[in-house]
């Protein structure tokens, strides 16, 4: 039963800090809610499987980049996001990935705090 939980609050933080994406920036279109709904899921499923590998597999570029390289790893997962989900587009280009990226970590260290301040 916690792990349903968790799974569903992970999933519902991530329609929410995609919903953000979208406000933001025009260039985003998170579609309707079901599509939102739809493209958290995969983007939870995609930071939760293939992140991990992706992030193994750039560790000696990481290592040179001081880190960047998962910084590309992370727009990557927004990307394959975008191509994969009908009605989650973004419009804008490689700086809306970069940007929406940025925007997608701070959401998600404001959550991690408030989470970590409600244990």
């Amino acid at each position: 039963m916690r792990l349903l939980l968790y799974l569903l609050v992970s999933w519902l933080s991530n329609a929410v800090v995609l919903a953000i994406v979208a406000w933001v920036f025009a260039d985003v279109d998170k579609g309707t809610t079901g599509q939102l709904l739809t493209a958290a899921a995969v983007f939870g499923v995609l930071n939760t499987v293939l992140k991990p590998i992706l992030r193994l597999v750039t560790l000696p570029l990481a290592v040179v980049s001081l880190g960047l390289a998962w910084y590309g790893v992370s727009m990557l997962m927004l990307w394959i996001t975008d191509a994969l989900v009908t009605g989650f587009d973004v419009h804008g280009g490689f700086m809306t990935y970069v940007w929406a990226t940025l925007v997608i970590w701070a959401v998600n260290v404001v959550i991690d705090v408030f989470s970590a301040l409600r244990r």
